[in-house]
């Protein structure tokens, strides 16, 4: 049976941060997710422990975090391919990693970075740092495509530009994060992905596509998705990444 959390940074959001896992817990979840939740790659010790807290206190499992990916609300979208960002990306990599072997969380998020301006030298380099770290704490770093219309200067836009960008790390536990919404919105076949490469995911994460609502609110065939999915044998959580919807968010989940 396949298990799902809810991307806090997504949903629940009319609530403080730290009162979120709370509410995620009273939802009926036993998981969360997270982008990274903090104004810089270094916050203060007492910021990372009362989130630790608040999940802990709530009941629920940190099952996938993201690095530090710079200001989300400014455009940008990622640190690991840009020589601008490399210095606060390795300085977010211990501190990550650190808070997601303390809560037992084993899947990191790295996204890639915007054009102009992308090494994809630096971006191995980068990841190969990033999935040594994450090692220690028996996690995975997942590298995750966008689509071009909401993202449109991020290079990684198809399940094959990050497989590329995963083989060129040489590392056994770089995988990629199966975003299908993402995916589908650039027209890509998911049902196929997930046939021929669910062995190759870090992670999965779904809304519906058009509107990046809840599955049944666009034209996904989400039954056959998650079926599918189930059968390909895939035994990580599926990350509820879709806007808020208000009391009936969940209802899609009811038999």
């Amino acid at each position: 049976m396949l298990k799902f959390d809810v991307n806090l940074s997504l949903l629940f959001t009319d609530l403080p941060l730290l009162e979120r896992p709370e509410a995620a817990a009273k939802a009926g979840f036993d998981a969360v997710e997270l982008w990274w939740p903090f104004d810089g790659p270094e916050p203060p010790g007492k910021e990372l422990d009362a989130l630790k807290r608040a999940i802990e206190d709530a009941g629920v499992r940190l099952v996938a975090l993201n690095f530090d990916a710079g200001d989300l609300l400014a455009g940008d979208r990622g640190l690991v391919a840009r020589p601008d960002g490399a210095a606060r990306f390795r300085a977010n990599v211990d501190v990550a990693t650190g808070l997601a072997a303390e809560l037992g969380c084993t899947v990191l998020n790295a996204l890639y970075g915007n054009e102009p301006g992308t090494d994809p030298d630096l971006a191995a380099e980068n990841l190969a740092l990033a999935a040594d770290a994450a090692a220690r704490g028996g996690a995975v770093v997942v590298v995750e495509p966008l689509n071009s219309y909401e993202c449109p200067h991020y290079p990684i836009t198809s399940s094959q530009a990050a497989f590329a960008v995963i083989d060129a790390v040489g590392r056994d536990n770089v995988a990629l994060l199966a975003d299908l919404y993402h995916l589908h919105r650039m027209g890509e076949d998911v049902l196929a992905l997930i046939d021929t490469a669910t062995p190759r995911f870090g992670h999965v994460q779904i809304a519906d596509d058009p509107g990046r609502g809840q599955p049944g609110s666009g034209s996904m065939p989400y039954p056959e998705i998650l079926t599918r999915l189930e059968a390909a044998g895939y035994q990580g959580h599926v990350g509820l990444e879709y806007r808020h919807q208000g009391p009936g968010a969940f209802a899609w989940r009811s038999p």
